[in-house]
């Protein structure tokens, strides 16, 4: 059962899981929408926090990838001009981008995570020239409210729709072997 709950963890942690995917699957499998919960949130937080902290870290590394990306396929080194084009380009930032601009940092934090996801979200509201304290506390925020309401509507929904889940989750059956 703890090994369930470690990976409820760690996929709450991965950028394309997100606490909003992995709560209503593991409720689904048959664990408790509480511990689900409160492990989904740290695992997600973690990783937000981390990329907050280390954001220009992050983006020397993605800036170094996609050199030599360009340079492996016999084209030339961008300038950071271009860079920040080529970045702009992507739908998901295009997509954070209009969130910002419409509703600025709040809006972006709250309802990023379910259009771009709660990583995107954080890495855009710094690359738009957020502080980090604001960052910070509004994507933390965010994750508790989205954390809350997967959380609930997973429980009732799979209380109403599948009664009998308890101890017969896929989850439970699979870790029980």
């Amino acid at each position: 059962m703890f090994i369930s709950y470690l990976l409820v963890f760690i996929l709450a942690a991965v950028p394309l899981f997100e606490l909003i995917a992995v709560i209503p699957l593991a409720v689904i499998g048959g664990l408790s929408p509480i511990p689900v919960a409160i492990l989904a949130f740290l695992g997600n937080s973690l990783t937000i926090l981390l990329l907050i902290l280390f954001v220009d870290k992050v983006k020397t590394w993605i800036r170094k990838r996609k050199q030599k990306r360009m340079i492996g396929s016999g084209q030339q080194a961008a300038t950071l001009e271009d860079e920040a084009e080529v970045e702009a380009d992507s739908k998901k930032a295009k997509r954070a981008r209009v969130l910002f601009d419409r509703y600025g940092l709040p809006g972006l934090a709250i309802i990023g995570p379910f259009f771009v996801g709660s990583h995107i979200s954080a890495f855009m509201g710094m690359s738009f020239g957020s502080k980090r304290s604001l960052v910070t506390t509004w994507m933390l925020v965010s994750l508790g409210l989205w954390t809350i309401v997967t959380a609930v509507a997973s429980s009732y929904g799979v209380s109403y729709f599948i009664p009998n889940v308890g101890e017969d989750g896929f989850i439970t059956k699979i870790f029980q072997q």
